[in-house]
């Protein structure tokens, strides 16, 4: 089974990115195909500074290396590195629906609040779907909110297939178990658009004075509480043992104690929990040149495998 997943770099990655997503994923690489892209093509549409995107590629790719993903099972590279895979997205948009693309919740949502859509915004769902099909990819992992991008997929590739062949293998969504709700530090879920989130690789001490000031509410301290509502709650036990996490739970049904306790315990927690990965990084960061041949390699064999896919296409439909 080929498993395929793209992360766009378009800032640093939090706690909810590698929790809701990312670790996932790289759980899937030990008993998976899996491949792994850094989708600096989609990140164009919101990053205009070549030296920003420039900078965010070199952190995806030293997070999700020190984050656990392993070279020797996965296969790791920068989208830009596979050409292919714009080619394909050609083709694919020659026959892709106009009415199929207004209807995209990342296009609509943007223009219907009156924000600067572009066109690179609106063919999105086409180059994800080239992105896809490109590599003969059968499941990909994504959250509700991707379900129709993949469902976008599938209807272009099965409107190809109808006129030219069998050419695309149909992937399939998958809602990965496990993947968690992630809040932020105003108990809104975690994402940059609302600027609440807690770095995975920040400096430690700014990440507690951060924990430190996470919004709570007013309740006495001697109310008991139900842990399940607390976004700190939820927090804490993303990083906690099931001891641990029964102990805090405990606590808040008891009543009695102060949320700054909590705050303390959290930040504890992710320092343990980070550690491993946060030094991981430092030896990565340290060698630069190990970093580019881990992406070199793994834009070689992606590149093989997308020269395939589009080398069928294009004699599908007659180019070749």
């Amino acid at each position: 089974m080929r498993v395929l997943s793209g992360i766009q770099p378009t800032g640093r990655f939090h706690w909810g990115n590698y929790f809701g997503a990312i670790k996932q994923y790289i759980d899937l690489q030990d008993a998976h195909d899996g491949y792994y892209f850094i989708a600096d093509l989609h990140a164009l549409t919101t990053i205009r500074e070549p030296d920003v995107l420039r900078g965010y590629v070199r952190d995806a790719a030293l997070d999700l290396l020190a984050l656990g993903l392993n070279p020797e099972r996965a296969t790791l590279f920068v989208q830009s590195d596979i050409p292919e895979v714009s080619q394909l997205c050609w083709l694919l948009m020659t026959g892709a629906p106009l009415g199929l693309l207004e209807r995209c919740h990342a296009y609509k949502d943007k223009a219907s609040k009156g924000l600067r859509a572009d066109v690179g915004l609106f063919t999105y769902p086409i180059l994800m779907a080239a992105d896809i099909l490109a590599y003969d990819s059968n499941w990909v992992p994504v959250g509700e909110d991707q379900v129709q991008h993949i469902e976008v997929c599938r209807d272009l590739a099965r409107s190809f297939n109808a006129h030219f062949g069998e050419v695309f293998i149909m992937p399939e969504a998958k809602i990965v178990p496990g993947a968690a709700k992630v809040p932020g530090t105003d108990g809104e879920k975690m994402s940059k658009s609302y600027d609440n989130t807690l770095a995975l690789f920040g400096d430690p001490k700014e990440l507690r004075k951060k924990i430190m000031r996470i919004s709570t509410d007013s309740r006495p301290m001697e109310d008991a509480k139900d842990p399940e509502t607390d976004h700190l709650f939820q927090l804490y036990r993303l990083f906690a043992s099931e001891e641990r996490i029964g102990e805090v739970s405990a606590i808040y049904w008891k009543g009695g104690f102060g949320y700054g306790d909590i705050k303390k315990r959290l930040a504890d927690a992710a320092e343990i929990y980070l550690e491993p990965a946060r030094k991981r990084r430092l030896d990565l960061e340290n060698d630069p040149a190990r970093v580019q041949e881990i992406l070199s390699q793994g834009a070689a064999k992606a590149r093989e495998a997308a020269s395939n896919v589009l080398q069928r296409a294009q004699k599908a439909c007659g180019l070749k």
